[in-house]
């Protein structure tokens, strides 16, 4: 950037080009609690996950990830997951936080009533969705790539060595200050879709 003198403007000039700077300086260098989460798809629901340490709201993917996002819905709307704690939290180093395990241990599945089978779902891959940052909300699965049922994790950074093998479904809009405070055997106390 250059400085020229325009006589009685140049000092102005110049204090204009240093605000300028600072503004996009301060940018980029913003914690990420000061950008607004954009919706990626105006029309999908938005998860409230209610928690003694505070709330977390995530918006769910139903367009892009369908078949994940319709299982986890249809829990949500069941009221699978009030009550339900978070039984695994890997902080040292950041990882995820773990729940939806109705055994409270990572060994359960959701069992449907009517037909008392284990529900399982496909492998839902899809390139534009990947654990890129903090609040990703993906299904957690046993070594089968189609074993994914109920349990579900929310990365606390940056995990792209998880992309190919889970399915993302979500992203925390709102919270991740609380989903970084949960510690093993928190419960999701009330997790339901907000009203638009």
């Amino acid at each position: 950037m250059q400085f020229r003198n325009h006589g009685k403007n140049a000092s102005k000039n110049i204090t204009m080009a240093v605000l300028s700077v600072v503004a996009v300086a301060s940018s980029i260098f913003a914690t990420p609690q000061a950008f607004a989460y954009k919706l990626r798809n105006t029309s999908d629901p938005i998860v409230v996950i209610e928690t003694k340490k505070g709330t977390i709201k995530a918006e769910i993917f139903k367009v892009e990830a369908t078949i994940t996002a319709n299982n986890f819905l249809d829990l949500v709307n069941r009221n699978f997951y009030n009550g339900l704690n978070f039984h695994r939290v890997e902080k040292q180093p950041p990882f995820v936080i773990q729940g939806g395990d109705p055994n409270g241990d990572g060994s359960g599945d959701f069992i449907d009533p009517k037909t008392h089978q284990k529900r399982n779902i496909p492998l839902e891959i899809k390139a534009s969705l990947k654990h890129d940052s903090a609040g990703v909300l993906s299904m957690a699965r046993s070594s089968d790539p189609n074993s994914a049922s109920c349990q579900f994790y929310i990365t606390l950074v940056p995990t792209p060595h998880l992309d190919g093998g889970y399915a993302v479904f979500g992203h925390v809009i709102s919270g991740q200050d609380v989903v970084d405070k949960i510690a093993v055997g928190d419960k999701m106390t009330k997790v339901y879709v907000e009203k638009k």
